[in-house]
């Protein structure tokens, strides 16, 4: 099975170049396709200039992330999906590891992202999700050890995953009508809808510049958050149960406020108001499948406000 790495790149700069080198010394073959949503710092250039074995696809405009990437695997199809982000550099054995962890039944395998500034923590680890569908980076924090032993996630972060395309394409890629941020998480749900699992590669890593793009805490962020939050919110039918309704409207507001009062933007409320009316006249989706954290909204938050720090 020859996998394909798929690197979706809006202005990725010196962090794409990194990204690239990094996969030249890979222990097995891949294909790499970079998918370029309309940069405008050159980035793409490079691309042609400087890594020639690497097939680049441009569009037009920011399509958006997972966009992006089923128009790449559309036009250049892999058994094995291998997702890395742009401001990711993968170690050698990254795509070995998540090719290795496919396996009956296994739809998705979750590599392991590491953070910059401390490589002995793990960043994400793969998303997992609460009863509400709120979404948290699995094992962000714990030491890189701490990956060896845990159990699957329920899906691989979208900046270091494996999707068998077969499973991929049965359930429709991305959601092309989230345009960053719970794509992941989004796929992963749907995934377990049909009934595949999610396996976690401990020696797939790659080290992580978190937000390099949008920023970590900045309104930009915020309002694409929201909006997916929102959209999850509709799309998946949280609010019709009365008792998760109260918790998220007592959860998302404290988010909410907290943003307004120490960021000073009111983005991300905004975006959750236009993300749950995009979300109305669809069809409902199912998380009957989806193994869900059973956390309180006071042990929710705490997760949240750990990702922050």
């Amino acid at each position: 099975m020859r996998p394909g790495v798929y690197i979706p790149n809006f202005n990725g700069g010196e962090r794409l170049v990194r990204a690239l080198e990094s996969l030249r010394a890979q222990t097995v073959e891949a294909d790499v396709i970079v998918v370029d949503n309309g940069s405008s710092d050159g980035s793409d250039r490079v691309v042609t200039e400087s890594f020639h074995e690497v097939e680049l696809l441009r569009m037009e405009e920011n399509l958006g992330f997972g966009t992006a990437l089923n128009r790449a695997v559309a036009a250049h199809p892999t058994d094995a999906i291998v997702l890395l982000n742009n401001d990711a550099a993968a170690e050698p054995r990254f795509v070995e590891a998540l090719v290795d962890g496919l396996g009956a039944g296994v739809d998705s395998v979750a590599g392991v992202m590491l953070q910059e500034r401390e490589p002995g923590l793990i960043d994400s680890a793969g998303v997992v999700a609460d009863r509400t569908l709120m979404g948290f980076d699995y094992l962000h924090g714990e030491p890189v050890a701490a990956a060896a032993s845990a159990p699957a996630p329920l899906g691989p972060t979208g900046g270091a995953a494996l999707y068998r395309r077969e499973a991929f394409e049965a359930v429709g890629g991305f959601d092309e009508r989230i345009f960053l941020y719970y794509e992941d998480l989004d796929l992963a749900l749907r995934l377990a809808a049909r009934g595949g699992a999610c396996r976690l590669a401990p020696e797939a890593r790659a080290l992580h510049a978190y937000s390099a793009g949008l920023g970590a805490a900045s309104a930009a962020k915020y309002a694409r958050t929201g909006w997916s939050r929102g959209y999850m919110l509709r799309r998946y039918g949280v609010m019709s149960d009365p008792r998760l309704a109260l918790r998220v409207l007592a959860s998302e507001g404290a988010i909410g406020v907290g943003q307004l009062l120490r960021d000073h933007t009111a983005t991300g409320i905004r975006g959750r108001i236009r993300g749950f009316r995009a979300g109305g006249g669809l069809e409902r989706r199912d998380v009957s499948g989806a193994p869900l954290l059973d956390i309180t909204g006071r042990e929710a938050i705490a997760l949240r406000r750990k990702r922050r720090s």
